[in-house]
């Protein structure tokens, strides 16, 4: 208004004169007034003058700005703390977090639209890690920070002590019943921090849950058996893991092992017959003599029993009965297949082929041909189900591998995460 005041008497009066006659009309009905004010050459002078005056001066471009967080220079930082980086007035054109001696890279992920980046794994204790950050802001001029944290130190590490199924023990290629079995060499109080770092993969999706038996063992298994020829990988991303007070994992470990034809076999104590199942079609049935009872320790358990082992020759021995006292037995038995922990196998039995088919007279074991134990040995994968009915002594969960004694909603009581399906794996 300034420069207004300082112009023609002239001006200010047309400018006036605006101003009262905007909103009168011509006789045909057009804003006359108006368009001759807005439309002629001083009107076009004044309003020039103060579109300047409103417009001011254009803003410059801003630069980008990047927060991170842990703030620079944080310690006891707790290794499953998330990394978050992010771009005001710009994007993130790169991240990368560097943790000192053998830590490596912290992996993470970038949004969509680029101003924000997590990272995706847990940090290594006691380590420090630099964070160099790259963004461009609105002015496309490139700004690079650097800023660094540590985290908690460790005062013990635990590991995987044994994984099964594993190359050695069971094959890599197994039944549809195979759980996937851990064992830590410490124990486990921090359950769902080690629970979640835990993922399996396979090839044909499926719904599944860990179960921590105790707190050192946690077990896999899916809500229905495998399906036949499914690929299968399991990783443990546990480096850097919180397990207890004060103990962090030691390192990640991963697997890959193979789920085979789908096999069945199912026996009764009553009908005396074992039926093998594979793929749905009976492919052998085989006479049978189970656990002749009288004491609880000579019934063969009901239950869904797996394979636990393939051995050529066993050593078996009477439970609870020393050398000498009545009772006492140790025999070479041949083409055994070990079904849980209280000395139970389906086995070759020569002495007692006239009962097969027809009473049980083991001392608990399932008793078959030596032709038929040959072929049975041969023909069963690990982790494949042996179902036995017709018994009053019923096989418990933690014999063996009784996993599939349990139901889906007794198995989810032991989960920390409860279900999930597994995820896609790529091959």
């Amino acid at each position: 208004m300034g420069r207004l005041a300082h112009g023609s008497a002239g001006l200010l009066a047309l400018a006036l004169l605006t101003s009262c006659s905007g909103t009168q009309t011509d006789p045909s009905g057009s804003a006359g007034a108006t368009g001759a004010a807005t439309g002629g050459p001083a009107a076009g002078a004044a309003a020039g003058q103060t579109a300047a005056v409103g417009e001011g001066v254009a803003k410059p471009p801003v630069a980008a700005t990047v927060v991170v967080n842990p703030l620079n220079k944080a310690g006891n930082i707790p290794t499953d703390q998330t990394v978050v980086v992010t771009a005001q007035s710009g994007t993130l054109k790169s991240v990368r977090i560097q943790g000192g001696g053998k830590a490596g890279e912290l992996p993470g992920v970038l949004s969509a639209d680029g101003t924000a980046w997590r990272s995706t794994r847990t940090a290594r204790p006691g380590t420090t890690y630099t964070i160099t950050t790259l963004a461009a802001g609105a002015d496309g001029k490139p700004i690079e920070s650097t800023s660094t944290f540590s985290t908690v130190k460790a005062t013990k590490t635990f590991d995987i002590e044994t994984v099964t199924p594993n190359r050695y023990d069971t094959g890599l290629t197994v039944g549809i019943g195979m759980p996937v079995m851990i064992t830590f060499d410490q124990p486990i109080t921090d359950r769902v921090a080690v629970e979640r770092n835990l993922v399996i993969h396979s090839s044909k999706p499926v719904e599944g849950a860990w179960h921590w038996f105790d707190d050192r063992h946690v077990d896999f298994r899916p809500l229905h058996y495998w399906p036949a020829h499914t690929n299968v990988r399991m990783e443990a991303h546990l480096a850097g893991v919180r397990g207890a007070e004060g103990v962090y994992g030691k390192r990640d470990f991963a697997f890959d092992f193979k789920i085979g034809r789908s096999q069945i076999t199912k026996g009764s104590t009553d009908v005396h017959v074992l039926t093998v199942r594979r793929d749905g079609k009976t492919i052998r049935t085989m006479p049978m003599s189970a656990g002749q009872g009288g004491d609880w320790k000579y019934y063969t358990t009901s239950g869904i029993h797996l394979a636990m082992s393939r051995e050529p020759v066993t050593v078996m021995t009477s439970p609870g009965i020393g050398p000498g006292s009545a009772g006492y037995y140790q025999l070479t038995v041949y083409n055994t297949v070990r079904i849980s922990n209280s000395g139970e196998y389906v086995h070759s039995a020569p002495w007692s082929v006239g009962s097969q088919g027809y009473a049980n007279v083991s001392h608990g074991c399932v008793n078959v041909s030596p032709e038929n134990a040959a072929w049975f040995i041969k023909n069963t994968l690990i982790g494949d189900p042996i179902i036995i009915t017709g018994s009053p002594r019923v096989l418990e969960p933690t014999n063996g591998w009784g996993h599939w004694q349990e139901s889906w909603r007794e198995w989810l009581k032991w989960s920390s995460l409860k279900a999930a399906p597994t995820m896609l794996l790529n091959r």
